[in-house]
């Protein structure tokens, strides 16, 4: 069957002007309210909204230390932060030993060799700072090679290539 005999817009209209043709009271409102929701619909989709362009943000610094301080307060400071930070460091050290010492005694509780696996983590530990070091190494241009060019060059006395700097 074709979809156009199904759906054609001929025979609608017909019968909405066969039907509209009849005398009846209603017919010019019903018309009117049934066109209502249509243009509310067409009035909210054809709306525009402009946004005006927002107020550029007012920077306010706010400073925790005294812009005044001298060199000796500022030492002060940094060595006060510095104690701080090693007695974080040693508890977060014990923290550690402490969780390692557990460890280990549920493992030879378990029946494991602790010993081995803590040689193997550690040499696992090393070798994964030794990586990290000579990528550093890398990054910021402190290699072997690049020491020894630079030593060649102050013996020829020609200038250091021109490279990154950290």
């Amino acid at each position: 069957m074709s979809s156009l005999t199904r759906f054609n817009p001929k025979t609608g209209i017909a019968d909405f002007w066969h039907e509209f043709r009849k005398p009846n009271p209603f017919r010019i409102p019903m018309l009117l309210a049934s066109m209502v929701p249509l243009m509310v619909i067409f009035y909210w989709l054809s709306g525009e909204t402009h946004y005006r362009t927002p107020e550029r943000p007012r920077i306010t610094y706010i400073t925790t230390y005294d812009p005044n301080r001298s060199d000796a307060e500022i030492a002060a400071s940094n060595a006060a932060n510095q104690e701080v930070k090693k007695l974080r460091e040693a508890a977060e050290d014990e923290l550690a030993e402490r969780k390692r010492n557990i460890y280990k005694s549920l493992g030879k509780g378990l029946g494991m060799d602790v010993d081995k696996i803590a040689a193997e983590a550690d040499a696992r530990k090393a070798a994964e700072e030794a990586a990290e070091a000579k990528r550093r190494a890398q990054m910021f241009g402190r290699t072997t090679e690049n020491s020894d060019a630079s030593n060649a060059n102050a013996e020829t006395g020609e200038a250091p290539a021109q490279g990154r700097r950290p």
